[in-house]
């Protein structure tokens, strides 16, 4: 039972603290235990307010909340205490969508550094992608391998996806048991030949089996749109065009071969299957064509259950400024036109909108992956060692890189759109967390949530260099860029795991959770 905080005697001054949300406010814990944390600007319940965040160093979790400063004279002595004003409490990002590749792919990513990369940008909880690790997550015993392979090397809290391919419907059931946050497969050559794309069938026992549970099912929305009845499912590969339109290393030519009648037909071809799982969550990743919106709109007024996220990259970059041969930006789908951006931006600010999440997609490779030729701009000289660097944009590996950059290149490209925030909050925090089903402990600041704290400097900046990629790769097409908002330290469940311009990381090593729990 809550405590009534107009009755219970505290041992400090006691303004009246958010909902506690059904958990014992235990605000007389000896000062050891907790840790407080006070600015003139946090982000609680979705609004901007002046805080006192009080956090269980022993539980993890928030146990009070004041929409005041409160002095470190009011908490018993030796408390941990902070008050980080002017900067911005955040709650800690939920980044949904990296691909953190271990086991098997080691080289291009990892749990360890992957997740240090991700805490360096506030993001205090990631959900790895069920591809390019080998094995992939499409069945228990590849979950329980990714699972030994994470033991000790989380910076921040990590949940898995189980993917869906040709033949595992079978699986997808004892896979939520074992807890995986959702579910993702591809219409489309995945890149990867352990991840091969579903047909339309492969959708509907996967929608059969997961009808009834507690989950999202995810697509990568691209696909082929037939040339005539007798063209099918098989023949979704995505080889070099026949005749292209210019050469291989030119962005225009790449951009022309994966038109937005690719995603547009794909998310045509999931609605028109949703009536076999109703209530079934649908959920479009990595939507980049502004041509999809309506389409997704219709559906939802229809009563459709399916939502779509948007990355960073749709939002910050744009075609035309793309050099010939800068693989670094190349990624499917493509990054489009400009008009496509600010197409992309106009739904994402509407209240009502069908883009309900950004993520990063962060999906790195090692750099001769990249093909990157010498003529590229602010690119890292090592990345240029590379006899096969001919900017192939066909050839090339396909993703961005960009974990624990994703909120500077948001709040940076949104200073121009007018954004607040609380914005990057719903976008970044509240919604992605309710995305994977962790919406009643991560994502907000609240009574009863776990800790996770960013102190953001919003009026900061930065430079892309080495030190700010802190994936195991630098390559990514940030580099030499200024971003404005800094993230000067991270918290997850009450404890500093990474601080900008002190110990850094610190002595103590991970501490991060792995999310098994089943949903709810």
């Amino acid at each position: 039972m809550a405590l009534d905080p107009s009755t219970t005697r505290f041992p400090y001054p006691s303004p009246a603290p958010s909902p506690p949300n059904s958990i014992n406010l235990d605000i007389s814990a000896p000062a050891s235990s907790i840790a407080v944390l006070a600015s003139s600007r946090a982000v609680v319940g979705g609004k901007l307010t002046a805080a006192t965040i009080v956090i269980s160093q022993k539980t993890g979790k928030i146990t009070s909340i004041f929409h005041s400063v409160l002095p470190a004279s009011d908490f018993p002595s030796g408390t941990v205490y902070a008050d980080y004003s002017p900067h911005v409490l955040l709650p800690g990002l939920v980044d949904a969508h990296v691909h953190l590749n271990e086991p098997g792919r080691t080289e291009w990513e990892g749990f360890w550094t992957g997740t240090r990369a991700a805490a360096f940008g506030g993001v205090t909880t990631v959900v790895d992608m069920p591809l390019n690790a080998i094995p992939p997550t499409t069945t228990v015993a590849g979950l329980k391998e990714k699972v030994q392979a994470a033991q000790g090397k989380c910076w921040v809290d990590v949940g898995f996806y189980g993917g869906i391919v040709p033949g595992n419907a079978g699986e997808l059931r004892p896979l939520v048991e074992e807890g995986v946050r959702g579910f993702k497969g591809f219409l489309i050559d995945s890149g990867v030949p352990e991840f091969p794309a579903v047909s339309s069938t492969d959708i509907a026992l996967a929608m059969a089996a997961l009808a009834d549970e507690s989950t999202t099912l995810m697509f990568h929305a691209e696909t082929i749109p037939p040339v005539a009845d007798s063209v099918g499912d098989d023949v979704q590969w995505s080889f070099p065009p026949l005749a292209p339109i210019g050469p291989l290393n030119d962005y225009a030519t790449f951009l022309a071969s994966r038109p937005s009648s690719f995603e547009t037909y794909a998310i045509a071809e999931i609605l028109s299957l949703a009536h076999v799982a109703p209530n079934l969550p649908l959920h479009i990743v990595h939507l980049s064509a502004i041509e999809a919106i309506p389409l997704l709109q219709e559906a939802v007024t229809k009563g459709v259950k399916i939502t779509a996220e948007t990355c960073f990259h749709y939002l910050s970059l744009a075609a035309e400024s793309i050099e010939n041969g800068d693989t670094r930006h190349k990624c499917c789908p493509p990054i489009r036109s400009q008009s496509n951006q600010d197409g992309l931006w106009q739904e994402l600010l509407q209240d009502d909108s069908c883009i309900k999440t950004v993520v990063s997609d962060h999906s790195p490779c090692t750099p001769n992956l990249k093909l990157l030729p010498s003529t590229v701009s602010n690119a890292k000289s090592s990345l240029l060692n590379n006899s096969e660097g001919n900017g192939d944009f066909f050839a090339a590996w396909g993703g961005v890189s960009s974990v624990g950059l994703g909120l500077s290149i948001l709040w940076t490209e949104g200073q121009r759109r007018g954004i607040s925030i609380q914005d990057v909050v719903k976008w970044c925090c509240k919604n992605t967390a309710k995305q994977v089903g962790l919406e009643n402990y991560k994502g907000d600041l609240a009574v009863g949530y776990d800790g996770d704290v960013v102190v953001f400097d919003d009026k900061g900046t930065f430079e892309v260099g080495e030190e700010a990629m802190l994936f195991r790769n630098k390559c990514s097409p940030y580099q030499g860029m200024t971003l404005k908002g800094v993230v000067k330290e991270a918290w997850v469940r009450g404890q500093r795991i990474w601080e900008r311009d002190g110990v850094g990381f610190g002595k103590n090593g991970p501490s991060g959770k792995l999310l098994l729990e089943r949903r709810h």
